[in-house]
């Protein structure tokens, strides 16, 4: 008997083993069908959805998460479809027996006795309705048991069921129809979406809403009957009126959008950083804002917003219509390459404080120069003679811009853009110059917004981030030091100043004027104009312009970039905290000649405080003036190898650049150049006053050197002018190696040159000489 049993078990045992190996080979020979092709979703920060893209097969299927299938909804559908479906394996027997039994005696409703699970098997592979395809069905039911947990097959199924026309999933429904995700939706709401699947073709909303709503009430009544729902809510439920109707899919941020769809495809849900209120209110600003630029020839905007304590973007807007074809509306101006104007300034004014070139207060000249055949000019065409760094950077000034570059050097420069991830400068690093600092680049408001960002965030440079899992798209960079705490402060506290030329006409009357540090810029030919501002809690970048690359004379930063970056602030950030940047531990005070702005010398009798970086900013001392020892008639100077016993005196010269001097000379301006040489003295020419070997530089400022001149009139001349030191008084010009003529120094000569190349040369009374090469010729 025992061994009878025993034999039993064992031959139990082999049967159920074989079976399970069989049942292994078919499911590896029959694998599950592939995953449902999904809407791509864009959502916001919060789970909402921003924007929706039909699926490949031009369908609104929107994947349903497992959070937003509430109990509610569970309960509606289970009644409904599967009262028994969390205890079956795919497939009832007892509805089959039940569901057999009616349709072969024909007694009541002829029914399948399909399971919520053999229905997730028939949506997924659509077949004909056959006992064979009913077969399959059953068998798929229990692989997709095996397979799935009870609530991935409800999902399944929730995300499968059609509402009729192009309309699939409960998400779906729930977005098109009611304008709520599924887990904000009503039990009214709710009920009237399980009841639909059953007849999708039969039941539209919008179209048979007084018949939905009765079939809606019986169901309600029926779980009430059943005790599923307390009966308050189905008492709320039941006067609930029906108001539904198909509305267009969300369409937010469209850029955005299509740029993370593009970057991540395939994915039915991407998570993006986006706030929806923030998003909306910056599409509006920017839609209104450029309507009224119409006349001006102003066609689009592009708005970045980024949150300095998280990174993220919050507002992001390409364009200011994506649908106006007519302006190349989906055109995304976040990530279009456009020449940055003067927005890089400060980035370059941050690297020489941190190289200890200049302070705040630091002198710099502000004049014509010649930067190696560079002459820059200012956006008014107007020099100021000196100015101070910050009034520089203020008054956004090119030429002390250029002479500082020159200091820095263009690939450290370029360099520090490639950290910050400038894409397009980094590609054309090699090529870049001088101009590079007055937009002779390509930049986009996104590496902008994230520069001016890391000025917000002690000078740590980190990639805005557009995704809540990742960082922006395509970025593998890490946050970077790019400019020192005391730099990035001295930065801001000279860009939130609010006396300066690029404050928009009526600004401080006609707006509230919020508390930021802004930079603006001008491409050139006005094809460009930016405005990035920034407070401890946001960035924000704005551009105005044409993706045609057509400008407009009204087209400046001032005056049409900044008004919308005021308003944005004053919109998104009108209630923020007013906290303000605090000078860190790094800076210290310290006197500064006013003249030049470097430690006071022995003459520096006028003096004031300025900020600067102990260990780092330059101790040289002033010598703006310099010690001269001259006739007692003032006639000569003299070196020390020349001075006589008696009959002289010390007396004190400016000491300034000779293209400084130069300019005050042009300009009317009182100077005091020194009195020539003792010529008696035997000392070397070349030597200085003092008897050093140091001399003055002699720069040739007209023409300029490699410039190509076309003269168009036989009696058209070129202009011949010179930078010199103080001590020189006449100057000897040079054409090929054959002398023109002698001129005073600070004369303006004119001569017919020929044409071909031509060697111009000029030397001074010291000895000293320049030459430059320039290709003339004539039409």
């Amino acid at each position: 008997m025992r061994s009878a049993r025993k034999r039993w078990f064992l031959q139990l045992g082999g049967g159920l083993l074989l079976l399970g190996l069989l049942a292994l080979v078919l499911d590896r020979l029959f694998p599950l069908p592939l995953a449902p092709q999904y809407s791509p979703l864009v959502l916001a920060h919060d789970g909402t959805v921003l924007h929706a893209y039909l699926n490949p097969t031009q369908k609104w299927r929107m994947k349903t998460e497992l959070p937003e299938i509430t109990p509610a909804l569970q309960t509606a559908i289970i009644a409904k479809e599967d009262q028994y479906f969390r205890y079956h394996f795919g497939v009832n027997p007892v509805a089959l027996v039940q569901a057999a039994g009616r349709n072969l005696l024909g007694h009541g409703r002829t029914t399948g006795a399909s399971t919520i699970t053999m229905q997730v098997a028939r949506l997924l592979e659509p077949k004909e309705r056959t006992f064979g395809n009913k077969l399959l069905e059953m068998l798929r039911a229990t692989q997709l048991e095996a397979h799935y947990s009870k609530a991935e097959i409800l999902q399944l199924y929730l995300n499968l069921v059609p509402y009729g026309s192009n309309i699939e999933g409960v998400k779906s429904a729930a977005l098109l129809y009611f304008q709520q995700p599924p887990h904000y939706l009503s039990l009214a709401q709710t009920v009237t979406l399980a009841i639909i699947p059953n007849r999708p073709s039969g039941l539209v909303l919008g179209r048979n809403n007084d018949q939905i709503l009765q079939e809606r009430n019986r169901w309600l009544r029926y779980f009430g009957q059943e005790h599923l729902f307390p009966p308050q809510d189905i008492a709320d439920a039941l006067l609930e009126p029906l108001d539904a109707r198909r509305h267009p899919a969300p369409t937010l941020a469209p850029h955005l959008a299509r740029r993370l769809v593009q970057a991540q495809p395939g994915t039915p849900l991407i998570h993006s950083t986006l706030r929806p209120a923030t998003q909306a209110k910056a599409e509006d600003l920017a839609r209104n804002y450029v309507r009224r630029l119409a006349t001006l020839g102003i066609s689009q905007a592009a708005v970045l917003v980024v949150n300095n304590r998280t990174h993220a973007v919050e507002a992001y807007v390409g364009s200011a219509d994506f649908g106006d074809q007519g302006s190349s509306g989906q055109v995304d101006g976040v990530r279009a390459v456009r020449s940055p104007g003067s927005t890089l300034k400060p980035l370059l004014y941050g690297l020489a404080l941190d190289r200890g070139l200049l302070t705040p207060k630091t002198v710099l000249p502000d004049v014509p120069t010649n930067f190696q055949g560079f002459r820059p000019e200012n956006f008014d065409k107007h020099c100021q003679g000196e100015v101070t760094m910050e009034r520089a950077l203020t008054y956004s000034l090119n030429i002390p811009a250029v002479r500082v570059l020159s200091e820095v050097g263009v690939p450290a420069f370029t360099s520090t853009l490639r950290q910050a991830g400038f894409r397009q400068v980094a590609r054309d690093a090699p090529r870049l110059g001088l101009s590079t600092i007055l937009g002779g680049c390509g930049a986009t408001l996104e590496e902008l917004t994230g520069l001016y960002s890391a000025l917000a965030t002690k000078g740590r440079w980190t990639p805005p981030a557009l995704t809540t899992t990742q960082g922006a798209v395509g970025a593998s960079a890490r946050p970077r030091q790019l400019l020192s705490e005391a730099s990035a402060y001295l930065l801001t506290d000279i860009l939130a100043q609010r006396t300066r030329p690029d404050l928009p006409v009526d600004a401080a009357s006609s707006r509230h004027l919020p508390r930021i540090a802004w930079k603006t810029g001008t491409s050139y030919g006005r094809r460009d104009a930016w405005s990035i501002g920034y407070n401890k809690d946001y960035t924000i970048g704005v551009w105005v312009g044409n993706f045609s690359g057509q400008g407009s004379p009204a087209l400046t930063g001032a005056d049409v970039a900044s008004p919308l970056l005021f308003d944005l602030f004053n919109a998104l950030a009108y209630n923020s905290s007013n906290e303000w940047f605090a000078p860190p531990a790094s800076l210290d005070f310290r006197l500064v000649c006013a003249e030049t702005g470097l430690v006071p010398g022995e003459h520096c009798d006028n003096q004031l405080i300025d900020y600067y970086l102990p260990g780092a900013s330059t101790s040289h001392r002033c010598q703006h003036q310099q010690e001269v020892l001259v006739a007692a008639d003032g006639t000569f100077s003299y070196c020390r190898a020349c001075v006589p016993a008696v009959g002289y005196r010390r007396a004190l010269y400016p000491n300034v650049l000779p293209e400084v001097l130069a300019y005050r000379e042009a300009q009317g301006q009182p100077t005091r150049r020194l009195p020539p040489h003792n010529p008696a003295c035997r000392l070397v020419r070349g030597s200085s006053t003092d008897g050093s070997e140091a001399a003055a530089p002699l720069a040739i400022t007209s023409p300029a050197a490699h410039a190509e001149y076309v003269l168009d009139a036989a009696d058209q001349q070129l202009l011949l002018s010179c930078a010199a030191a103080a001590e020189v008084r006449q100057v000897y010009w040079y054409v090929n190696d054959q002398f023109l003529r002698a001129a005073n120094a600070t004369e303006r000569v004119f001569f017919r040159p020929p044409t071909g190349e031509v060697k111009i040369s000029c030397a001074d009374d010291h000895g000293r000489n320049v030459d430059v090469r320039v290709l003339v010729r004539q039409l």
